[in-house]
């Protein structure tokens, strides 16, 4: 029987979008399920975005500098090509958006598009217009998503999520959960590769 993995994850962290990369470069191999979870690691951010320059806390360029060069090297890994966002995006809409499409049966290449657009295209995906045109490109109902997103249609779902993440004790992202095994940050493939070899091995779930 194939297993499920559960990842708790957000547009916005430059983890995440490495963690999935890993984990799809892993599902052909062992042929599990991908649940996604959504965890908002940033509601504070302004619904129409925040300016990295107009950060109330913004890291020393420096220090950020060098952040993003251990980012890369781990997205070079992994197969991503990304650079560090000038707009800090709200991402609670992109995050409906996602459950939209995933209802719709284009969730993979959703989820895949988004994360395009805001570390590498540098677009703001915190806003409507920028998702409609996402939902456009995958062969999403661009009306239909408007009119998910204006009457709030997925944000009870986002609400169960995150109450589930606080009750497995989640505090950043991404978060895996897999059997007995759970597991944050974005892990190197071979090491994902031994935990689901582990998990594979002691609970007999076959591909």
């Amino acid at each position: 029987m194939a297993f499920k993995l559960e990842m708790f994850s957000d547009f916005v962290c430059p983890f995440c979008y490495i963690g999935l990369a890993t984990v799809r470069k892993l599902q052909p191999e062992f042929g599990f399920e991908l649940e996604p979870r959504a965890f908002q690691i940033h509601p504070e951010w302004p619904a129409e975005g925040l300016p990295l320059a107009q950060h109330p806390r913004m890291m020393d360029p420096k220090a950020r500098r060098l952040i993003w060069t251990h980012i890369l090297e781990l997205a070079d890994a992994a197969g991503v090509t990304m650079k560090a966002p000038e707009v800090l995006a709200n991402s609670r809409l992109a995050l409906q958006a996602a459950e939209f499409a995933r209802e719709n049966g284009r969730g993979e290449a959703f989820d895949d598009l988004v994360y395009r657009a805001y570390f590498s295209d540098g677009l703001n995906i915190g806003l409507q217009g920028v998702l409609g045109d996402l939902a456009i490109d995958v062969g999403l109902d661009r009306a239909e998503l408007d009119r998910a997103l204006e009457s709030q249609r997925y944000a009870a779902r986002l609400e169960r999520d995150s109450q589930l993440a606080h009750q497995r004790g989640v505090s950043g992202v991404p978060a895996f959960f897999l059997g007995e095994y759970s597991f944050t940050g974005a892990q190197s493939e071979e090491m994902m590769r031994e935990i689901m070899r582990r998990h594979v091995t002691t609970t007999g779930a076959a591909k």
